[in-house]
């Protein structure tokens, strides 16, 4: 009977939600973090000189919510790329240090804008920069660990009772780029023929304060943010998505989540006006859900996050580095180089990499979970398919380090599946194991946060 009484009471107030007694706080800040002067974009080894402009500007973002028992998360959304484990780890230690944050209380996300800027040792084989250019990367990774440390304090500062509910949309401009030609994808969305795994969920967090007002929107979708590859600063679709969702609702700050979108493009795509159309697209969408039923979210929250021991496949052989180092592949080279440097010193290639997972549950009607490096698009299915529609999957947080391929992608190869990883500096491609050892951590940390 006592457990019958317990589980009424823990129901009902999912029910009552936030206007329970001991309800939400949330706070929410934005910097800017548009560079300051010319330097090298990031996402395309193809370009060759510096910035040129700003189309719009670039921002680190910050919502802190802290549940009726004082326990404390906060979400940082980055125009960024991507963000190493350097910068990150340095930036949840200050936080550790100086706002009493533990490192299961922070999530940060990266919107994959591929025009935004170089940053830390990102995708450090794919520069070829000079030592001033390299300067300026070095300096702008400093600032931004104080632009998001302000944005954090800010948003904590700024604690108020909050609401929060939340609801899942659908938006459909994302297409599997390594099954549909992107030339041919106008045809085959005409006809329906599009193929290959997308994940087309549009999911929307609402806080809003006690009178109702909207405070924060938090909203994700999966999808590379590739529609720009020019050399104008902008937050592409992601931030043209924003950017509306801020003017719809002028007391909010919008927040980005990029999801499990690895493998999925926006096409078609290359010019301004589509990167904006998109946008608007899936602010609209937003919109939407915002207008809809809302499944309140009652304020208890539960968090975890470990790292675990990523393995890679068998590392290349010294033969196999001295050859490459002779490659006309000059991204081959420089990788090459780096692991024989490693080796000449004494060092070992690593075989494994401490991959960050992290699950928050709030009340019982939503799991986030967050996932380093670029996710395909399985890993979200799966998860939805496997653990029910509660919950929130995203990629493209605590570091980026390199694509997170399914077996599928695995053994299909390609890009997502190997090559990528000479980008991204790491000694090989992973083992076929990865999936399996990623999927079984989420469902421990999520049986250990999800209400009993």
């Amino acid at each position: 009977m006592r457990a019958l009484i317990l589980f009424l009471l823990w129901s009902t107030a999912d029910v009552l939600g936030a206007d329970t007694a001991m309800g939400w706080k949330a706070g929410v800040s934005k910097v800017k973090i548009t560079p300051d002067q010319p330097m090298w974009l990031s996402g395309y080894a193809t370009r060759d000189h510096p910035s040129e402009a700003t189309r719009t500007d670039l921002w680190a973002k910050a919502l802190a919510l802290e549940a009726g028992d004082g326990q404390r998360v906060v979400l940082v959304t980055l125009d960024l790329v991507g963000i190493d484990r350097e910068t990150s780890q340095a930036v949840c230690q200050t936080a550790r240090e100086r706002l009493k944050l533990r490192r299961d209380q922070i999530v940060l996300n990266v919107s994959h804008t591929h025009t935004g800027p170089v940053l830390g040792r990102n995708l450090e084989t794919m520069y070829f920069l000079a030592p001033d250019e390299w300067a300026k990367v070095q300096r702008y990774t400093a600032e931004l660990k104080t632009k998001i440390f302000a944005a954090m304090t800010e948003a904590l500062e700024q604690l108020k009772p909050a609401k929060l509910s939340w609801a899942s949309g659908h938006e459909t401009f994302g297409v599997n780029r390594r099954n549909n030609p992107e030339a041919k994808v106008p045809d085959l969305r005409t006809t329906g023929s599009l193929k290959g795994p997308v994940d087309y969920d549009v999911p929307v967090l609402r806080v809003a304060d006690a009178q109702e007002k909207l405070l924060a929107v938090v909203f994700g979708y999966a999808c590379h943010a590739t529609v720009l590859s020019d050399y104008q600063w902008s937050g592409d679709y992601p931030g043209f998505a924003q950017m509306a969702v801020e003017k719809n609702h002028p007391s909010a700050v919008a927040l980005f989540v990029q999801g499990c979108g690895a493998d999925i493009n926006p096409l078609p795509r290359r010019t301004p006006e589509l990167a904006m159309a998109y946008g608007e697209q899936l602010a609209a969408e937003v919109d939407r859900v915002l207008g809809g039923v809302q499944n309140p979210i009652a304020p208890r929250l539960i968090t975890s996050y470990r790292e675990i021991a990523l393995p890679f496949d068998k590392a290349p052989a010294r033969e196999d580095l001295e050859k490459n180092l002779q490659s006309t592949n000059r991204y081959l080279a420089a990788h090459a180089k780096k692991f024989q440097r490693e080796l000449s010193e004494g060092r070992a290639l690593p075989v494994t990499y401490p991959y960050p997972i992290a699950a928050w549950q709030l009340g019982d009607a939503l799991t986030l979970v967050t996932l380093g490096g670029e996710v395909v698009v399985d890993y979200s299915l799966r998860l939805k398919s496997e653990l029910g529609p509660k919950i929130w999957v995203a990629g493209y947080s605590h570091d980026v380090m390199a694509y997170i391929p399914s077996l599928r992608v695995w053994n299909e190869g390609g890009y997502e599946g190997a090559t990528a990883m000479i980008y991204y500096g790491l000694p090989t491609r992973w083992a076929p194991s990865v999936e399996e050892l990623i999927i079984a951590e989420i469902k421990r940390q999520v049986s250990e946060v999800r209400p009993k």
